[in-house]
């Protein structure tokens, strides 16, 4: 009987899950399925964005299902998740969403971050937990909502991310684990625990957050999870760990001297390093693969959701009959005009800008525009506005540990455009992977290693590595 293992990622905007098969001479996988499932971030009001845990999580099914049915009889030897950083749900005593899932765009609580860097806490909190203090981290989400929501506070039992929502679905078990735990300000990365005057800060105790599981840590599937999908009960859950470090070893980005690159909604650049290392002057994020592998780079809010914003404002008559956005028609027009864009530049800070600057405070502007300038000239700028953001990470990772390459995935990258800029900006040979998969090819490789099918994440990925 085929085998499969499932990688499950679930992202800010869509969800996917793709099963690769398992050759059973060990030699590499002969096949993928994948099945994609989009939902809304929604913005209830200015400088909220927020989703519905319900239909993130109904869409999770829907993608688990289809990618099930794709794959027929196979065995699933283990389904292993990747879910996207940062995100805040408060759950009540029988678990039930109190809050919706407040994403990492969310700025609601910029003055919390900029209480704590006005008030000195700032340096001191980052170099313990390896998040930057920013809008985007737990810590300053749940500082908001003591300060402003104390009544709800007072009925929450438990304060999880994205990444326990996914496993308490598919297990019944609410826990988190080291990866998704050390990117909510809340962990202490060295002590490997929940940090005391982060959760001070914060209101809350320590048995409000869900236990911390190792990310190769293996649950078994519930009941409830096995009646909705098919699978057995009891097949192999992989913890796993969050899309942005998966997104590093899906795409091979994990020796010394190579750089991960993701570009979709927003954009990453990491590298891996051993141990925990925060930078000197903080513009830099330290969260963990596994105990002994840790990202260090940098996220860009606006990243390829730029051209969306830009089909928005500049290409509403090039959308066509059944509304589907203008991105490629304004790509087009962008890669006729010259590299610089005749003097226009964009600093595109359209959400809460983290790094290297973590100003939730700056806003995009367009500089240096004169008549000359069509809408390509602005869509242009707009793509390297973003690339000189990823350039200006890309230096202070050179800093921590010297970046001879880049290995980069994401939608965006599909396009020729970004990759040009992309190259010319970061000034280093920029390999773009061919799958767009690459948190879910990692999450798949992380559950080789959990299950005894392959000696090292590095090794779990070359396995899992299909012709098509």
């Amino acid at each position: 009987m085929t085998e499969v293992v499932l990688g499950l990622d679930v992202g800010t905007t869509a969800v996917k899950a793709v099963a690769f098969a398992l050759d059973p001479n060990g030699v590499r996988s002969p096949w993928r399925r994948s099945s994609v499932r989009e939902y809304p971030l929604l913005q209830p009001a200015p400088g909220w964005r927020t989703q519905d845990p319900e239909v993130v999580l109904g869409a999770t099914w829907d993608a688990l299902r289809d990618c099930l049915a794709q794959v027929g009889g196979a065995r699933v030897a283990a389904v292993s998740v990747s879910a996207a950083m940062h995100g805040l749900v408060g759950l009540d005593a029988g678990g039930r969403p109190l809050t919706p899932l407040v994403t990492w765009a969310d700025a609601r609580s910029a003055e919390e971050a900029i209480y704590l860097h006005a008030s000195g806490q700032a340096s001191a909190l980052h170099a313990a937990t390896g998040t930057p203090v920013h809008p985007m981290s737990p810590l300053t989400k749940l500082m908001w909502f003591a300060r402003h929501e104390p009544e709800l506070c007072a009925r929450v039992r438990s304060w999880v991310g994205l990444k326990t929502l996914v496993l308490r679905s598919l297990t019944g078990a609410l826990v988190t684990e080291l990866s998704s735990a050390s990117g909510s300000g809340l962990f202490d990365v060295r002590s490997r625990d929940w940090h005391v005057d982060a959760m001070a800060l914060a209101g809350i105790a320590a048995d409000q957050l869900p236990p911390v599981l190792a990310t190769t840590a293996v649950l078994p599937l519930g009941a409830a999870a096995a009646a909705r999908t098919g699978l057995p009960s009891g097949t192999p859950v992989v913890a796993g760990a969050a899309d942005g470090p998966l997104g590093n070893l899906g795409t091979g980005a994990m020796t010394p001297g190579v750089a991960g690159l993701s570009l979709g909604t927003s954009g990453a650049l990491r590298t891996v390093v051993p141990e925990p290392v925060v930078d000197a002057d903080g513009g830099l994020f330290c969260y963990a693969l596994t105990d002994d592998a840790w990202v260090v780079g940098g996220a860009v809010s606006t990243g390829g959701a730029v051209v969306r914003w830009a089909g928005e404002v500049f290409g509403s008559d090039l959308r066509s009959a059944d509304g589907a956005p203008p991105d490629a028609e304004l790509l087009a027009l962008a890669a006729r005009v010259p590299p610089g864009s005749d003097g226009l530049v964009m600093l595109p800070y359209l959400l809460p800008e983290r790094a290297p600057i973590w100003d939730p405070q700056l806003t995009g502007a367009y500089l240096g525009i004169r008549s000359r300038h069509t809408r390509g000239h602005f869509v242009r700028a707009a793509v390297e506005g973003v690339a000189h953001q990823l350039a200006a990470i890309l230096r202070r990772v050179d800093a921590v540990s010297p970046v001879a390459s880049v290995r980069g995935t994401g939608g965006a990258l599909r396009s020729p455009l970004w990759r040009e800029v992309l190259a010319d900006a970061l000034g280093r040979p920029l390999h773009v992977t061919s799958a767009a998969d690459g948190s879910a090819l990692g999450a798949a490789a992380l559950g080789m290693v959990a299950i005894g099918r392959a000696p090292s994440p590095t090794s779990g990925v070359r396995l899992l590595q299909a012709a098509g």
